[in-house]
């Protein structure tokens, strides 16, 4: 019998196949996007993009220096990194959280995003578990549970889980998209249920230097949890606060047998930072001066676009912290993405977080100050 006559199962992945791992998950939402970006591109005065939240400022040059003077790097490195690199993520959490915690308790990773996407299937989630995240929410934590076979289930407060399914527990404070930060009383609230139902409690807390109009706490702090980080897992990046999403630096820390259970798990998989980029993510925790620079620019444009959107008939909500105004006109997000497309601004709709956001759009302050007056001066015309 010929190959071409034999009967095969399809190779995964091709039509045909029992199961593809891209039907367990949603349409990828910034498709659907497109269309209005082409609108907006053809506007007289050019694109203003605040649709996705990319920094365009530079690499501060510190961190560009210890990336360079460590590019001669012809060996591997290790999953943990260098305990210079350890002791520096502790250091910062100490400085910054007020998290009492050792270069035992932390682990670089290649990115947050990455770390979301992966968790539950690493810690071994998978058909049965559920993992809970806000109902408004980035969506990578509803894909990181379908990736591994998980129920992804949103949530307005832990009290409406059922703890015996929940595996994981997903916070995120400052909120991406609606900037919200929760209180220290909600974030000890969490704490509690997930140790009393024996959860593991993850807490996204990316943009945690960006508080606005709030102080951000974090889960971490002895004020919500004690000095007992068991059960706890907290994400940072370096992406918004140091101009580096291009260098994928960010590191989760929390629990220590949890971490301990990552590396190996991560060992094994071959998931390590590059040591460019780990060098480089030491000299970026030991200086607080170039964060508090870009804070400012950050804070300029957020002024500059939140009085031209209320001029021009948005809403403000929530927004206090992060780098996004979560703003509405009361009517449904598509129409205000085709409003503003026609002016030359690109917006989120808001229902890519969730359905819950179906009436907002989030818009990104992360573009130049030039930009950033385009769009003023369009908005207030």
């Amino acid at each position: 019998m010929s190959i071409e006559n034999s009967k095969r199962a399809p190779l995964p992945g091709h039509p045909g196949a029992a199961r593809r791992v891209s039907d367990l998950l949603p349409v990828f939402p910034w498709d659907k996007l497109e269309p209005y970006k082409h609108t907006a591109l053809a506007h007289p005065g050019g694109l203003c993009d605040f649709s996705v939240g990319t920094p365009v400022d530079p690499v501060p040059e510190l961190i560009q220096k210890a990336l360079a003077a460590a590019t001669d790097s012809p060996g591997y490195p290790t999953v943990w990194g260098p305990l210079e690199l350890r002791e520096a993520i502790a250091g910062w959490l100490g400085r910054r959280l007020g998290a009492r915690i050792g270069p035992q308790a932390v682990l670089p990773t290649i990115g947050s995003k990455e770390l979301v996407a992966w968790l539950p299937g690493q810690l071994g989630l998978g058909p049965g578990d559920q993992v809970a995240y806000p109902r408004l929410a980035y969506p990578t934590y509803e894909v990181g549970a379908r990736l591994c076979g998980a129920e992804p289930v949103a949530y307005d407060s832990v009290d409406e889980l059922d703890g015996s399914r929940v595996r994981l527990l997903w916070l995120n404070s400052p909120s991406n998209p609606t900037g919200r930060v929760l209180p220290a009383a909600e974030l000890r609230r969490a704490v509690r249920w997930a140790r009393e139902h024996r959860v593991l409690l993850v807490s996204d807390e990316c943009y945690l230097e960006l508080g606005w109009e709030a102080d951000p706490v974090s889960v971490l702090h002895p004020e919500v949890c004690g000095d007992d980080h068991e059960g706890l897992l907290v994400v940072h990046s370096l992406s918004k606060r140091s101009n580096l999403a291009g260098y994928r630096a960010s590191f989760v820390a929390g629990d220590p047998v949890v971490v301990r259970e990552l590396l190996e798990i991560r060992k094994h998989g071959g998931m390590i930072v590059p040591a460019p980029v780990q060098a480089a993510t030491v000299a970026a925790l030991a200086d607080d001066a170039h964060v508090a620079e870009q804070r400012e620019r950050y804070a300029a444009r957020r002024s500059a676009l939140r009085a031209a959107l209320e001029a021009y008939g948005f809403r403000i909500e929530h927004s206090e912290a992060s780098l996004y105004l979560w703003a509405t006109q009361d009517r449904p997000c598509w129409e205000s993405v085709a409003e503003l497309a026609g002016l030359g601004i690109l917006v989120a709709p808001g229902d890519f977080y969730g359905p819950a956001g179906d009436r907002f759009v989030r818009v990104a302050f992360t573009a130049t100050d030039e930009r950033v007056a385009a769009a003023v001066e369009r908005l207030t015309a």
